[in-house]
């Protein structure tokens, strides 16, 4: 009999073997696509809509499938995204092996971290990519992956995000020069106008706090002192404060239960915003792609003077300046600074005094001799209640000489010979004009005389010269005439800041730091003992000291 062929074998048709996917739906809504309206096809329900019908189309090919890993409201050149982050997660988990998008730019709009996606990280870990726009399926179709379109789209949606970004940054900058308001939270102690969100209105209740803060300061208090007041009585922390009223304020520096710190009140102590001015683009992100914050130089900053109702006065704000400045620190339970903090300097070394207590007796020496070398620098010892009484009547003898100066500024002001000294000047200036004209003529009428032949050449280079040397005498008496004018001219008022200043501790018998802060720069104690005060205002001291001099002695030129 015969052998049956393949006897013993039942033949079995092929059936390639069937791959079953754990399905991730990743879906993102920028604040571009937010500004164009809720009905627009990238929104996160038409999204997932386009998602969920192509699973349904599909269900046969996936084994599960995730909940939609959404980011709703974000760039897509951020990739540090909530869904998106959790999804590369669960890629890495296993959870996930084939993502699908509604289009490339959903995944990313940058287009160096797509193609790195798409090219590398999916095809490494086995992840089937499907992009329903551009018909790209990298398990189905691989050379859609390196298919032309996908670098081109790319490259489109990058440019798209730069392009978008740029014209933002315009719009912001355009807001920032005309003194428009931009941020996304008012500073402490404002709000924003709720008829134009880029005015600034005043919050009166933080605003009482900043004037206490500024207050405190220049009464000597400690920025460590400030901060213990403010969080001893239960006030909020300006970061607490904008959550108590409501505002989604969220500030990724704060600790578990933010409090009031010294670098809070220092910041609000040089911020000039509470002056009335608008101070922005203190910091900017590096790039559309790098959404890091840097610090801005100053000089770049955009500052627009009296866009807003001040909350300090402009020369408290001064004031608080020139003291932030100076050297005053204290021990963190010292909750009031001395009499001199901040103020004295070694004669010698220009550095800050120390203050030492022994025995009851308080005594200020240089620090250099104190901390670094006993060689570096001498003692320049002095004794507490020496140096404020010497203080003290340097200060009295300043106000004693501008009250003079006042007084004198006065007489200058109605006496009858400024008036006539200033008529002298004017008839003089006038008289050398006449002469600066009439030796032009005289030139004119000589080089007429020679090209008629009338005077040799020779003649007419020596009387040339003699015009020209008297031409230049002339007009340096003219110009000395004209400075004298408009000093004479240049009045300085009676009611000027400087001897207002001074003025009002016309009858000062003590001491204050007050008075220190108003009158004084620095105080400079030298090794013998004694002292050398410099007063504030001591440009405009000088050009009182000039202006009354020029009307008390001025003689006829």
């Amino acid at each position: 009999m015969a052998r049956t062929k393949n006897r013993g074998f039942e033949e079995k048709p092929f059936s390639p073997q069937i791959v079953r996917w754990k399905l991730g739906e990743y879906i993102r809504l920028s604040k571009e696509d937010l500004n164009r309206g809720k009905d627009d096809s990238n929104s996160v329900v038409n999204q997932k809509a386009l998602l969920d019908d192509y699973y349904q189309q599909h269900m046969d090919e996936f084994e599960s499938v995730q909940q939609p890993y959404v980011d709703d409201g974000y760039t897509g050149t951020d990739t540090n995204r909530e869904g998106f982050q959790k999804l590369l997660s669960d890629i890495y988990a296993k959870k996930v092996n084939c993502v699908i998008v509604k289009d490339l730019s959903r995944l990313s709009r940058n287009y160096t971290d797509a193609g790195s996606l798409i090219e590398n990280l999916f095809v490494q870990m086995n992840v089937r990519f499907i992009s329903l726009a551009e018909g790209i399926d990298s398990y189905l179709n691989p050379d859609s992956i390196s298919n032309l379109i996908v670098p081109i789209t790319n490259v489109i949606n990058d440019n798209f995000c730069y392009q978008t970004s740029k014209k933002i940054r315009q719009v912001f900058d355009y807001k920032r020069r005309n003194g428009e308001f931009i941020g996304g939270f008012a500073a402490y102690g404002y709000m924003k106008n709720p008829k134009d969100k880029n005015v600034l209105i005043v919050d009166e209740e933080a605003a009482e706090v900043i004037k206490n803060i500024y207050a405190w300061f220049l009464d000597g208090r400690s920025k460590n002192a400030i901060v213990h007041t403010l969080n001893s009585h239960g006030i909020l922390c300006p970061s607490e404060y904008k959550k108590s009223k409501g505002l989604n304020y969220q500030n990724p520096s704060a600790e578990m239960r933010p409090m009031w710190s010294s670098k809070t009140v220092n910041d609000i102590l040089k911020n000039r915003l509470y002056v009335g001015d608008m101070v922005q683009g203190r910091q900017r992100v590096k790039s559309y792609k790098i959404h890091t914050q840097e610090q801005v130089p100053e000089s770049e900053w955009y500052i627009v003077e009296n866009t807003h109702e001040p909350i300090i006065d402009r020369a408290v704000f001064e004031k608080v300046q020139q003291l932030r400045k100076r050297d005053t620190r204290t021990a963190p339970q010292k909750k009031k600074l001395y009499l001199f903090s901040g103020f004295l300097r070694c004669a010698d070394c220009g550095k800050a005094m120390s203050r030492s207590q022994v025995k009851g007796t308080v005594y200020y020496f240089c620090r250099t001799y104190k901390d670094q070398s006993k060689t570096a620098c001498s003692k320049h010892s002095i004794k507490h209640n020496q140096l404020e009484a010497a203080v003290l009547y340097a200060i009295q003898q300043q106000i004693y000489l501008a009250v003079d100066y006042a007084n004198t500024l006065e007489y200058t002001r109605t006496a009858p010979l400024q008036k006539s000294q200033s008529i002298r000047l004017e008839a003089l200036i006038e008289a050398k004009k006449k002469e600066l004209t009439k030796i032009m003529r005289y030139k004119q009428s000589i080089y007429q005389d020679w090209k008629d032949g009338e005077i040799t050449h020779s003649d007419y280079d020596h009387m040339s010269e003699d015009y020209e040397r008297q031409f230049a005498e002339i007009n340096a008496v003219l110009d000395n005439l004209t400075v004298k004018r408009e000093q004479l001219q240049n009045n300085v008022d009676t009611e000027d800041p400087f001897l207002a200043t001074f003025k009002k501790f016309e009858n000062i018998d003590k001491l204050t730091r007050e008075v220190l802060i108003e009158l004084v720069d620095h105080i400079k104690v030298h090794e013998n003992g004694s002292i050398s005060v410099k007063f504030q205002f001591a440009d405009k001291l000088r050009r009182i000291m000039e202006y009354i001099e020029i009307n008390t002695q001025f003689k006829a030129v």
